[in-house]
């Protein structure tokens, strides 16, 4: 376990999760900010990106695990993402949509913020957040975040807007 909160705790996800992760990866409605569903071969890719960041990095996304039933219900974590001509640490999160709006993504978000501040000792986290993801961007705002400027990032050859919420330490 990395984290742990009230409702959740998370942990390095492992190749045991690719059918979790198929739910929500591979779910059209939850995946819209990606251009839609992935393949069982991006859902692999996904996983595997993850689990190379543990190695070089000590963090990614991890697997979100609601306490009550021990299940998983999405990723929350850090990553480094290019952003503009640097890269930037960010909290992403990404859940099943059985567990939207019910608080789970902000709490599990807040966590992420406190471990990237305490542990990793950074001076500032991001999420960076496509312009029509209304839920993610009010996840942003509830961990304390801010606009700090927009760009447009590439998915599937579509050029996407995107906002870029910071905190600070």
């Amino acid at each position: 376990m990395i984290l742990e909160t009230e409702r959740l705790y998370l942990r390095e996800m492992n190749q045991s999760d690719f059918k979790s992760l198929c739910r929500t990866l591979q779910d059209e409605e939850a995946m819209y900010a990606y251009e839609g569903a992935f393949r069982d071969d991006e859902v692999q890719e996904w996983l595997d990106r993850q689990i190379s960041r543990y190695q070089k990095w000590h963090f990614g996304l991890w697997a979100v695990i609601l306490k009550k039933t021990n299940e998983m219900i999405g990723q929350c974590g850090l990553t480094m993402q290019p952003w503009k001509d640097e890269e930037v640490l960010e909290i992403g999160y990404l859940f099943e949509r059985l567990y939207w709006h019910k608080g789970y993504a902000t709490e599990a978000a807040r966590a992420c913020k406190k471990y990237a501040f305490e542990i990793l000792k950074a001076d500032e986290v991001c999420s960076i957040i496509r312009d029509t993801n209304i839920a993610s961007q009010n996840v942003a705002v509830r961990n304390g975040m801010t606009i700090k400027d927009k760009g447009i990032k590439h998915y599937k050859g579509v050029g996407m807007l995107h906002y870029r919420y910071v905190a600070y330490c």
